[in-house]
């Protein structure tokens, strides 16, 4: 690996592809969420080197993980930018329990999909449009006879 940058100091700054590497990120993400404004710009080495000081592996790992709960970027920002005003917030909690919400929400409706798709199974369906299963549950066709019949 790299050397360490050091730049006025005695604390060691590390270059685009060490803080990727680190926290598991490409350096197109690390770019992007620099202009997105998730990441303070760096410092730049005195060869032009972008100069990140360590905590930022710890802050790409905070906005990654934010994601997988499900966050937006933005959210993810207004999240960073409250907590960066050093003062405690209700805030998160409440952005959670939201997320909660829609993960209930999407919880139910994927198990009204996965309950469509057994039924689909389980009656033997062949076709969206012209299945030949005696009970088919798809209302697809149904519906299309439907709206041809209204048109005309």
């Amino acid at each position: 690996m790299k050397q360490d940058i050091v730049l006025g100091g005695a604390e060691p700054y590390l270059r685009s592809g060490q803080v990727a590497e680190l926290a598991g990120v490409n350096l197109q993400t690390l770019r992007y969420y620099e202009r997105r404004g998730l990441l303070a710009e760096p410092a730049r080495s005195p060869g032009g080197h972008r100069a990140y000081p360590p905590e930022t592996v710890t802050l790409l790992t905070v906005i990654k993980s934010a994601q997988r709960l499900g966050f937006t970027l933005e959210e993810v920002a207004e999240l960073i930018d409250t907590g960066r005003r050093g003062h405690p917030t209700p805030d998160l909690r409440a952005r959670a329990q939201a997320k909660i919400t829609e993960v209930d929400a999407r919880i139910a409706d994927l198990t009204t999909i996965r309950t469509a798709l057994t039924q689909v199974v389980s009656a033997g369906c062949d076709s969206l449009t012209n299945c030949t299963c005696p009970d088919c549950p798809l209302p697809f066709a149904d519906l299309a006879a439907d709206r041809t019949a209204e048109e005309n």
